[in-house]
């Protein structure tokens, strides 16, 4: 589909990667973005891109922005902590956001989807962990959720005549992003300059892209892939440990901290220690990651840094 004078929806359109692809359509397209808030920022939002506080649990609100003059839309509204503090509300939540979305979709007649999954659905895979992988077991109520919206997604595919372009991504890094290793980093250091708490043994390593090049990445893929699913890994060819990002980090901010490491193979239940995605369909279709992992997160670090420091 070529994204040129359409009328799209971006749901979560207030988070990171949301309010970048927001940015980007808006350039040649007429953009909605739909977000409660609840972690997206209204500040966001780019200027020129209409704006809806909605909630996609409430079928009210996603009958208000997901309208008949759509020509497709972007589905990025979810809880996003692998971690959750209340695990059964994030399955419920997130399938709930992204059948409303779809079933609303169904009946005004829209039919081309985009939709964020996450690399968490594959579970501790092989590395590099291609898009054809089996079986997908999810260690996480977040990777569950995420495999289940997949689910979802396939039946409209199959089913309902849809176009769908899914994405599983890696570790996305840039401005505005919290909750996450980088920021979390950064806080830390703020606090304690001297000292640098490290959850698990720091060997923990995975793919990390930054937000402007996944955005560069789904836009490619929505405008050169046209079966009705759509799989693709958006990621790098590298990876990178949570003790490199604590080094960079602390380069950016200019200290030199010592390391304190809680121990364990892996940070918190549910966190897969390595992670590295196969990118070789998305290169088939034409797109190259443009960095290594390395650098996306010095890049992300830098943004982060300026934004928060």
């Amino acid at each position: 589909m070529e994204l040129t004078d359409k009328r799209l929806l971006v749901t979560g359109g207030a988070g990171l990667v949301g309010s970048h692809l927001a940015g980007r359509l808006a350039a040649d397209n007429d953009v909605v973005v739909a977000d409660d808030l609840s972690k997206g920022d209204r500040e966001r939002v780019p200027d020129g891109v209409e704006f809806v506080q909605a909630d996609m649990t409430d079928a009210d609100d996603v009958a208000e922005v997901v309208t008949a003059d759509l020509d497709a839309v972007f589905h990025f509204a979810a809880y996003t902590d692998t971690n959750y503090a209340n695990p059964r509300r994030l399955f419920e939540e997130n399938t709930e956001m992204t059948y409303n979305v779809l079933e609303r979709m169904k009946a005004v007649g829209v039919d081309n989807v985009a939709f964020t999954s996450s690399s968490t659905v594959y579970g501790e895979a092989p590395m590099p962990t291609p898009e054809d992988y089996a079986p997908l077991e999810p260690i996480s109520v977040y990777g569950a959720s995420k495999l289940a919206d997949e689910g979802l997604v396939s039946v409209y595919a199959h089913s309902h005549d849809f176009t769908v372009w899914m994405y599983r991504f890696a570790n996305i890094v840039g401005p505005y992003q919290r909750g996450n290793v980088v920021p979390d980093f950064i806080q830390k250091l703020q606090e304690d300059p001297e000292t640098l708490e490290i959850l698990g043994d720091g060997r923990q390593e995975k793919s990390y892209l930054h937000v402007e090049d996944c955005v560069d990445a789904m836009c490619h893929v929505v405008s050169h892939a046209d079966a009705p699913m759509n799989t693709f890994n958006l990621g790098t060819r590298t990876t990178t440990s949570v003790t490199r990002i604590a080094d960079i980090v602390a380069e950016e901010m200019g200290l030199s901290p010592e390391y304190e490491y809680t121990g364990g193979d892996r940070g918190w239940t549910g966190d897969v220690p390595k992670m590295r995605l196969s990118v070789e369909k998305l290169s088939a279709l034409g797109w190259e990651p443009p960095t290594s992992s390395d650098e996306a997160v010095r890049r992300g670090a830098r943004d982060l840094v300026d934004e928060l420091v």
